[in-house]
């Protein structure tokens, strides 16, 4: 039977099973990224922008891993975008999966976003100040009456130049929470997940956001997951 995702956020009992869901999606991508053997030998000898290069590494990682599809399509300036069907032993649901991809030369335990990236309410403190700039993504998508459940994922590619191109070293699996889990995740500006910036609002810049893994990761370990390169290490589940 599938649940309708609207109600996950209405009790306690749905939130713990959409935890369940995001967590198996966690999984899923991690190792999609995992088994893509060919994420290093591409990044290191690819001429192409290392953002860009990453951008592929994912895309082709889970056309690869391969999803159960919904017949829709869903769009919005996301690296990997689809319409799926999670399939748990006790139910299902519809998902739209959205996997974003970043790549930065320091292993920062920080990602940026735009609030068309996440559907959490940005609630933290800037300049003194509280603060709550709603995300736009919606917890929810509507296609034809039908609806989905909004998932978000970021991937971070980190490396180094050297004098023969690039050394991916590290590739990071940040899971954000859906803004049903508002309560859980960021209750308030006291206590959340974001840093603040990188946008400067005195020179009219567009709102941006950090998330903070080690913030993520106090509330829930398995919402970031580490694929060690350089030096190689195998891949297990954290959490």
């Amino acid at each position: 039977m599938f649940i309708d995702p609207v109600t996950l956020g209405q009790s306690a009992e749905g939130m713990d099973r959409l935890e369940e869901i995001e967590k198996a999606t966690a999984r899923l991508v991690s190792q999609a990224l995992a088994e893509f053997a060919d994420a290093r030998p591409i990044f290191n000898s690819e001429s192409d922008l290392q953002g860009d290069i990453g951008e592929d590494i994912t895309r082709e990682a889970l056309e690869r891993m391969g999803v159960s599809g919904a017949r829709i399509r869903v769009v919005g300036k996301i690296d990997y975008k689809r319409a799926r069907l999670v399939l748990h032993p006790e139910y299902g649901v519809r998902q739209a999966l959205l996997v974003d991809s970043k790549a930065e030369k320091a292993a920062t335990n920080v990602a940026r976003l735009q609030t068309s990236q996440t559907s959490l309410e940005i609630r933290q403190i800037r300049a003194g100040q509280e603060i709550a700039v709603p995300g736009s993504l919606p917890t929810i998508l509507d296609r034809d009456g039908i609806q989905f459940l909004t998932t978000t994922v970021f991937v971070k590619y980190h490396y180094v130049e050297t004098g023969h191109g690039n050394n991916l070293r590290l590739i990071q699996i940040i899971t954000l929470p859906n803004g049903m889990l508002q309560s859980r995740y960021n209750p308030d500006a006291h206590h959340g997940v974001w840093n603040a910036g990188p946008n400067a609002p005195a020179r009219g810049e567009a709102f941006r956001t950090r998330i903070n893994f080690q913030r993520l990761r106090a509330l829930a370990v398995w919402r970031v997951q580490r694929i060690p390169l350089d030096p190689p290490e195998p891949f297990h589940w954290i959490g």
